[in-house]
C-alpha cells in the first residue's frame, strides 16, 4: 500500500497497482509505502479514515494474468505450484483448482501447510491465517482476494478498473482535488504500463467448462464491474 496525506492506494495483486505505486512515488512528495501487497485492514488507525483508492480487473483476465506470470518465472510461487501440482496441469486444470480451492479441502490444506504464518516483503504475501477463510466461501480466489484486500467503508472506497486505468485515475485524483498538470498528467496518459505478463488474448485460454466456473465463482465482481468474456 501506498499512503499519502489524502488518501490511500491499496494494491491488488495483478490488476495495475504497480503502475499507480510508481506514479504515487513519484509525483507525490508525501508518497510512502507501507508494506507489501497489504490488505486494507491492516492500515494505521490516522490512516484508516482516509479515501482508499483500489482497481479491479476483469476476473477472466486476472487468471490468465496469473497464470502467464507464474508460468513464465524460473521459479513459481508456492500458489502456482501447489495449484498446478507442479507445473504438470494446463491452464484450464490449475485454473479450476483456484477456482474451487474453497471446497477442494485437500488441496487448501496442503497450499496452507507451504504458505509462510506471518506477512513478509515479497510475493503474493497471503499468510496461511488470511488465506484460511475462503473454506466454504463459495468465492472464486479473485473474488476472495478482492473482499480481503478491501474489506471496509464502502463509501470511502474508490474501485477504478484496469482496463480504464488512466483515466479512472485521474478521475479519482481529480476527486481529490490534486493538481493534474505537466509531468505527472505525461505519465499517467503516456507512460508504458509496469510489470505486464505476456500472453495471447484472455478468451484464448478457456475452455467451457472454465469460462463457466469463472462465471459462476466470480460473478459478483462480473456483474458490479459490468464485465464480460467477449470484451
Amino acid at each position: 500500500m501506498i499512503a499519502t496525506t489524502r488518501f490511500v492506494h491499496i494494491h491488488l495483486h495483478k490488476s495495475g497497482g504497480t503502475f499507480v505505486n510508481e506514479c504515487l512515488l513519484r509525483f507525490f512528495p508525501d508518497a510512502r509505502r507501507l508494506g507489501y501487497h497489504l490488505p486494507r485492514s491492516l492500515l494505521p488507525a490516522e490512516l484508516a479514515v482516509l479515501p482508499v483508492l483500489g482497481f479491479v480487473r476483469n476476473p477472466w483476465s486476472y487468471y490468465v494474468s496469473w497464470y502467464a506470470f507464474q508460468s513464465q518465472r524460473p521459479q513459481p510461487n508456492v500458489l502456482f505450484r501447489c495449484l498446478s501440482e507442479n507445473g504438470a496441469l494446463d491452464f484450464n486444470a490449475t485454473i479450476r483448482n483456484m477456482l474451487t480451492l474453497d471446497k477442494r479441502y485437500d488441496k487448501l490444506d496442503e497450499l496452507l501447510a507451504l504458505l509462510p504464518g506471518d506477512y513478509g516483503t515479497h510475493g503474493l504475501n497471503v499468510p496461511a491465517f488470511a488465506l484460511a477463510p475462503i473454506r466454504d466461501s463459495g468465492l472464486g480466489f479473485y473474488s476472495f482476494l478482492f473482499r480481503y484486500m478491501y474489506a471496509g467503508d464502502p463509501d470511502s472506497l474508490f474501485i477504478g478498473r484496469t482496463e480504464m486505468l488512466r483515466a479512472d485515475l485521474l478521475a479519482f485524483l481529480r476527486s481529490e482535488q490534486v493538481d493534474i498538470s505537466g509531468a505527472l498528467k505525461e505519465f499517467i496518459e503516456h507512460a508504458p504500463p509496469r510489470n505486464p505478463s505476456t500472453h495471447a488474448a484472455f478468451a484464448d485460454y478457456y475452455d467451457g467448462a472454465t469460462r463457466r466456473l469463472v462465471g459462476a465463482r466470480d460473478g459478483e465482481l462480473i456483474e458490479r464491474f459490468r464485465y464480460r468474456f467477449d470484451a
